[in-house]
């Protein structure tokens, strides 16, 4: 049967992989293209193969490793914030619940990826992934792609995908670490060991990220003499990246991540929505590793990949004068990918997918799926280029759905612009939780005959260069019909596919190198994104977003970094959704960060987050940071030349 076929295949690569324990370092579908490729900057995950960033119709967003690093940013959410297209909203500090609208579509309609491991939690009522505990100590780039994206990558990508691609480890054997201090009773710390070896290459990496006193309450929600108690967090990251080449035609692969978080924090009292005197202690335990095996056939004709991904979410809260209560989900996939060249300027890539999410312990449910995927990318005279996709899932709750995808770019060199959009659809698999788990004592029950939330949805813009390619600068209109979206019934027994909603806007981007050390860049987000049934605005998706971020390299060892985010008014909710729906009012954020050589392989650095000490609440009720200092030390150096 066409379903087994992936099966078997997988079985024999769980096998491979067990016997070797190694990543693989030539191009796979979700690796970064090696630096001795073509010069020009690729993507990867906009058609699932290293394309040249100007031959992609699709909307997509480069973070670097370089990017972050100047800007010091220790967690994922600090990274996202200032992308275009994209609103972060999380509940406090560093560790809080951290939620991701791309598009104005819903928190959940986002699909993330790290070495190809879908990061979505199975064990959670939506499905979404939490962007809180994922650091960037380890990350070489994230590829942020905007648009439905189900085509290529199945469930759950309405609102486009975002790809995180960690180091891999080459060159002599190589240390680095860092240490940071700063307010908020703050001490940071990381270290990684790297290298590569004759037909080996590795990459350990441990964080740990700590604070304790993080503001998060805000006094007006507090009753009269009750005082406030701070958040308190606590990070431990383990991440390995391995690789071998076994032969001139196979390499094996694994990587893996284990995070071990405790957050603290102030909950609601169940009964009166009042904030409680004492702490909430929420932990979390979350496992991701994925087994690659990457081979050449037929004399190069065919370039694929099998790959085996175990994903595993456990979570325990225990809240002042109630009992802990349990989650814990895990995912299995496998997964296989084909690239064939169909002659000079074209290429054929094909894929195979089987999934199965299970919830464990107090409630127990499992959802399998199967999918398939085609694509063809072309070009034609180094002007014309295109990618068509087309996908079909077989969900063991849901059926059959059918996507599909057409992304054209056209490149006019006369006049250095590039005109690009795209057309597509997706859709949402309604979640464990929402199928299976009733919660009787609250009068509310599953629905397992829940329908996938679809969307269609296109965009299409355009990017100039000009001032002998100093300056570039872009726009792109995109607009998102989503249907059948999952919500209460009017009873408030269940969950049925009621909702219906429209999401449009502009994103818009100047890019601008003043000289050989000073590059800045602008971008600035229009978004409406409406409720359909209601004919109301969508809760915490502000309708305008603007960011400046300017880069320095005053000396050969000084660089400075400066960023200012602006997020207009949005509608939002009281901290307990008895008042449903009011106004906001938007805040401007300033961060500054600096790093000075001192040579050696040692290098120190400080930076100021919102430096103007906003006060500002997002989602209401939860206050954000104020003004916080932060200042360390990084090491880097050869363990060869240390003995």
């Amino acid at each position: 049967m066409f379903w087994n076929y992936p099966r078997a295949i997988a079985g024999r690569l769980t096998l491979a992989v067990s016997l070797l324990s190694a990543l693989s370092i030539t191009a796979r579908a979700d690796d970064p293209p090696s630096e001795t490729l073509a010069l020009p900057p690729v993507v990867v995950s906009a058609t699932r193969v290293p394309t040249p960033e100007d031959q992609v119709g699709s909307s997509v967003t480069v973070i670097t490793a370089d990017d972050i690093a100047k800007k010091q940013q220790r967690t994922l959410p600090d990274v996202l914030a200032a992308v275009p297209g994209l609103n972060i909203v999380q509940a406090g500090g560093v560790g809080s619940t951290s939620s991701l609208f791309m598009r104005g579509t819903n928190s959940n309609h986002t699909k993330v990826f790290i070495d190809g491991i879908d990061m979505s939690d199975p064990s959670t009522p939506s499905g979404a992934f939490d962007f809180a505990h994922m650091t960037t100590a380890d990350i070489e780039r994230i590829e942020v792609l905007r648009g439905p994206q189900s085509s290529l990558y199945g469930a759950d990508a309405i609102g486009g995908v975002v790809n995180i691609i960690t180091k891999t480890g080459k060159g002599p054997a190589m240390f680095s670490g860092a240490a940071e201090v700063g307010s908020f009773s703050t001490f940071n710390q990381n270290a990684s060991i790297s290298g590569s070896k004759n037909l080996f290459n590795y990459s350990f990496n441990a964080t740990h990220l700590h604070s304790e006193q993080t503001p998060v309450t805000p006094d007006n929600v507090l009753p009269a003499g009750q005082k406030r108690v701070n958040d308190g967090y606590d990070n431990k990251t383990y991440s390995t990246k391995l690789g071998a080449q076994v032969s001139d035609n196979l390499d094996l692969g694994l990587t893996a991540r284990y995070i071990d978080s405790e957050l603290k924090f102030t909950g609601d009292d169940s009964n009166t929505s009042i904030p409680q005197p004492g702490r909430t202690n929420s932990t979390t335990q979350q496992f991701f590793t994925r087994g690659t095996a990457h081979a050449q056939s037929f004399d190069g004709f065919l370039d694929h990949t099998f790959g085996v991904a175990y994903t595993d979410y456990t979570r325990r809260d225990l809240s002042p004068g109630s009992g802990p209560t349990h989650n814990s989900g895990n995912r299995l996939k496998e997964d296989w990918q084909g690239n064939i060249p169909l002659g000079e300027n074209n290429i054929f890539v094909g894929g195979l997918e089987h999934q199965s999410d299970e919830l464990t312990g107090s409630n127990s449910a499992r959802v399998s799926n199967n999918g398939g995927f085609v694509e063809i990318q072309s070009s034609y005279d180094e002007r014309y280029f295109n990618a068509v996709s087309l996908r079909h899932d077989d969900n063991s709750s849901f059926g059959g759905h059918t996507t599909y995808r057409v992304a054209p770019s056209i490149w006019m060199p006369e006049s250095q612009t590039r005109l690009k959009g795209s057309v597509g659809t997706a859709f949402k698999a309604p979640s464990l939780q929402q199928l299976f788990v009733d919660f009787p004592s609250f009068g509310f029950f599953a629905n397992p005959n829940l329908q996938p939330e679809k969307s269609v949805g296109y965009d299409v813009g355009f990017e100039q260069t000009a001032l002998d390619k100093t300056v570039k600068f872009g726009s792109t209109y995109f607009h998102n019909d989503i249907t059948n979206l999952i919500a209460s019934n009017n009873a408030g027994t269940t969950n049925i596919n009621i909702g219906k909603a429209e999401t449009y806007g502009f994103e818009n981007f100047v890019d601008y190198k003043a000289s050989s050390t000073v590059t800045m860049r602008g971008d600035y987000t229009y978004t409406i994104a409406n409720d359909e049934v209601k004919q109301q605005a969508l809760l915490r998706r502000p309708k305008h977003k603007a960011s400046l971020t300017t880069s320095w390299q005053a000396t050969n060892p000084l660089s400075l970094s400066a960023t200012v985010l602006y997020v207009g008014p949005w509608t939002d909710a009281n901290r307990d959704f008895s008042i449903p729906r009011l106004q906001t009012d938007g805040y401007t954020l300033f961060n500054v960060a600096g790093t000075y050589d001192l040579g050696g392989g040692v290098a120190a650095f400080a930076r100021i987050d919102n430096l103007l000490n906003t006060q500002y609440e997002d989602p209401t009720g939860f206050q954000r940071p104020g003004i916080g200092i932060f200042a360390g030390l990084r090491v880097n150096f050869g363990l060869e030349d240390a003995k």
